[in-house]
C-alpha cells in the first residue's frame, strides 16, 4: 500500500500527484558529479535533497531504482588531468573515491547504479547515430556533430525559453554555457590537440561525447526511454536538462521524463560561494573542522529544497547543539524504568504524529512541517519525563517512532547514546567527582568539575545519576 505523494513538477510549474509508470516501482535519475575536483557543499545540497526524496518515496511504500551518473570525461576533467600529467582514468578515480566517502559521511543511501561516462561510449555513439539518421543532427565543418534545435519544436519547454528571436546556425562546442545563450549543441566533439590522448573512434572520426548526450544514453540504458523522475540543481535546468530532453525525445519519439524536480542554490553567509571570498567549503574540509556528517546533513535539510539555503558555520554549531539535545532526549527515554501501563493518550499522540509526519514529507518534501512534528514530540515527552509520568513501555514507543522518522532524516541515530561517546579519561574524572561528592569532599568535587569544564565537558547531576555531556 502506497501513500499518495505530491511533487512540484518543474515542467508544468505546479504540484502534481505522483503516478509512477509501473505500480509501486519508481525509476529516478539524478545528475551526479563531474569528477575533476572534490565536490563542494553546494553540490551536496542537491545530493542530500535527492536522498531525502528517495527515502520519502521508500517511506511512502515505493520501490526506488536510482541512477546517478559520474561525468568522468568533459572539458574540465580533460583540462585538469593534462595539467596534472596523469591519465584521465587515474586522475578522476581519486575524486570518485572521495565522492563516495562524502556520500557515506552524509548518510546518503547508495544508488542502484553509478554509471561512469567513459564506460558507456558505445551507447552514446549509437544514440548520436540515431539522431543523425533522423536528420536532427549534423556534422559541421569543425568535424563535430551538433544537434539542430530548429529541428525539435519543443526545445525550451522545460526552462520556458522563448526561441522566437533565436539566431539560427549558432553552434556551441563547449560542454557548459550561459543560460541566456543557446544554439545547436555538440553531441560529439572532434579530437584536437587540447584533448591529449583522450579520444574514442567513431563513425565521424576520433573524438569524445559532449556532456549532454552522456545522461541521455545512460538513463535510457538503465531506466528505459521514458522514466518517472529526473532531479538536479536549478543550474542544470538549462542547458543540460533542456538538451537531454531534446536529444532523447528526438531519438526515441516518446516522452523522456514524467516529473522534473530541481533544488535551489546554496549560498554562504548571504553571498555566492567562492574560493576568493574564503567561503568555499567541501564536505571533507568541514569534517576536518570537527563537524560531523549528520550535522552537515541537518543544515542541508534545513530549508525546503525549492528555496535558497543560506549556509554558515554558525548554523553547523547550532546543528551540533540541536542533535546533542536529541541524543540526550533519547538517553532519557532509555532511562525510564517505571512499569506504568501504556497510556492510551500517548498511543493516540504518537499515531497522530506519524500520520502528520507522513503527510508532510509526502507534500513535496515539506521539511518544515515534518520538523514541527519532531520538535513537538521532543517538547511533549521531555515535559512528561520531567513530571515523572512516562512509563518505560511508552518511552520505548517514542524511541521507535524516532527510529521510524530517521528512515527519512538519517541524522538522529536514536540507538546511539551520548554516554558511548565519552572518552575513558573523562569518565574516570566524572567517577572520581562522584566519589568525592558522596564522601562530602565538595572542594575536590568542585576542582574536578572545573577540570572537566576546561577539557570541554560538563557533568549534570540527575535523579537517575550523572550525565556527562560535551560543552
Amino acid at each position: 500500500m502506497t501513500h499518495p505523494v505530491q511533487i512540484f513538477n518543474t515542467m508544468s510549474r505546479r504540484l502534481e500527484t505522483f503516478t509512477p509508470l509501473h505500480a509501486d516501482a519508481v525509476g529516478m535519475y539524478t545528475c551526479g558529479p563531474t569528477v575533476y575536483n572534490f565536490a563542494h557543499i553546494g553540490n551536496f545540497r542537491a545530493y542530500v535533497f535527492e536522498d531525502f526524496l528517495r527515502r520519502t518515496l521508500a517511506y511512502c511504500g515505493y520501490n526506488v531504482t536510482q541512477v546517478m551518473n559520474l561525468t568522468d570525461v568533459d572539458d574540465k576533467t580533460i583540462r585538469d588531468s593534462i595539467a596534472a600529467q596523469k591519465p584521465l582514468r587515474e586522475y578522476t578515480q581519486k575524486f570518485k573515491d572521495a565522492f563516495f566517502e562524502d556520500l557515506k559521511s552524509l548518510h546518503v543511501q547508495p544508488a542502484e547504479f553509478y554509471p561512469a561516462a567513459t564506460d558507456h561510449i558505445p551507447e552514446m555513439i549509437q544514440l548520436i547515430q540515431t539522431l543523425m539518421d533522423k536528420g536532427v543532427a549534423y556534422q559541421a565543418e569543425d568535424k563535430c556533430i551538433y544537434f539542430s534545435i530548429s529541428k525539435f519544436p519543443g526545445y525550451g519547454k522545460l526552462a520556458h525559453i522563448d526561441l522566437d528571436n533565436q539566431r539560427a546556425g549558432v553552434r556551441i562546442a563547449t560542454d557548459e554555457y550561459e543560460k541566456d545563450f543557446f544554439g545547436d549543441f555538440a553531441l560529439w566533439k572532434a579530437w584536437d590537440e587540447k584533448d591529449g590522448d583522450v579520444y574514442w573512434e567513431s563513425p565521424w572520426g576520433r573524438g569524445r561525447p559532449g556532456w549532454h548526450i552522456e545522461c541521455s544514453a545512460m538513463s535510457q540504458k538503465y531506466l528505459g526511454k521514458t522514466f518517472d523522475i529526473h532531479t538536479g540543481g536549478v543550474d542544470n535546468m538549462f542547458p543540460h536538462h533542456e538538451d537531454e530532453i531534446a536529444q532523447s525525445e528526438a531519438a526515441n519519439g516518446c516522452k523522456f521524463v514524467n516529473y522534473w524536480m530541481h533544488n535551489e542554490h546554496l549560498i554562504v553567509n548571504g553571498t555566492k560561494m567562492s574560493k576568493s571570498l574564503g567561503n568555499f567549503y567541501t564536505v571533507r574540509e568541514l569534517l576536518n573542522k570537527g563537524f560531523s556528517g549528520p550535522e552537515i546533513r541537518w543544515v542541508l535539510l534545513g530549508a525546503h529544497y525549492r528555496k535558497k539555503l543560506n549556509f554558515s558555520l554558525e548554523l553547523l554549531e547550532k546543528a551540533r547543539e540541536t542533535l546533542r539535545r536529541f541524543t540526550d532526549f533519547f538517553d532519557r527515554l532509555r532511562e525510564q524504568k517505571s512499569s506504568t501501563p501504556s497510556d492510551a493518550e500517548v498511543v493516540q499522540l504518537l499515531e497522530k504524529a506519524q500520520t502528520t509526519f507522513t503527510d508532510a514529507i509526502a507534500d513535496d518534501l515539506n521539511v518544515s512541517e515534518a520538523l514541527a512534528v519532531i520538535y513537538g514530540l521532543f517538547t511533549e515527552f521531555n515535559k512528561r519525563m520531567d513530571a515523572g509520568t512516562l512509563g518505560a513501555e511508552d518511552a520505548q514507543k517514542v524511541l521507535n517512532l524516532f527510529k521510524d522518522f530517521d528512515r527519512v532524516f538519517a541524522v538522529f541515530n536514536p540507538d546511539a547514546s551520548a554516554k558511548s561517546d565519552v572518552p575513558s579519561e573523562i569518565q574516570a574524572l566524572a567517577d572520581e567527582r562522584q566519589v568525592a561528592r558522596k564522601s562530602k569532599d565538595f572542594k575536590r568535587a568542585d576542582e574536578l568539575r572545573d577540570e572537566l569544564k576546561n577539557l570541554g565537558w560538563v557533568v549534570e547531576d540527575t535523579p537517575k545519576g550523572i550525565r556527562i555531556k560535551p560543552l
